[in-house]
């Protein structure tokens, strides 16, 4: 018989990520890792406990929240989440807890309390011209570096409206994160 001593992290990560979804039912045990489907195109995976569509986009309330290594106050914190309004992708819920992961992937099981339906967006792209219309010959109005959070507007198809540091603009979906690329937002 292996012992806990014997066994590697990734090993004890993965039989705890068994037990949590064991726990949770069936509803949890979909693979997270798959892209979201439009709401047109197939039906929507929802949450177990809040009933809302998975994966989602939240924003992380205070300016701090950590991030554990499963749902309960007794699992280690392996990651701290440290900007205000920074936007996070809920993949799973269980009772007061979800799952959250940031552009990287980075991530854990956060207390409910923490988050915020506020949709925010990371700026990926350095110096993101922030543009009267949503075209790339309208004029600009500001630039937002790399790593911005800005307030996340309406989207269309290919352009977001955003706003941050007292300016409002439009920009290129694929120049920030937290939103889908089909998701549409009036």
């Amino acid at each position: 018989m292996t012992s806990v001593t014997d066994m590697g992290r990734g090993a004890l990560r993965a039989i705890a990520l068994a037990i949590v979804m064991a726990a949770a039912g069936p509803a949890f045990a979909q693979d997270s890792s798959a892209p979201a489907l439009p709401q047109q195109d197939a039906q929507v995976q929802r949450g177990a406990v809040t009933n809302l569509p998975l994966p989602r986009y939240v924003s992380l309330k205070g300016s701090e929240g950590n991030a554990r290594r499963g749902p309960s106050l007794s699992h280690r914190i392996d990651w701290v989440f440290r900007h205000a309004g920074m936007p996070l992708r809920v993949v799973a819920e269980f009772g007061h807890w979800r799952r959250v992961e940031d552009k990287d992937g980075a991530g854990g099981w956060v207390h409910y309390a923490l988050l915020s339906g506020v949709r925010t967006a990371l700026v990926t792209e350095d110096m993101l011209p922030l543009r009267t219309r949503p075209h790339l010959d309208a004029d600009m109005v500001a630039r937002a570096e790399l790593g911005a959070i800005l307030r996340l507007n309406e989207c269309e198809p290919d352009w977001c409206r955003v706003s941050g540091g007292g300016q409002r603009g439009w920009v290129p979906k694929t120049s920030i994160w937290g939103v889908d690329a089909k998701e549409l937002r009036d």
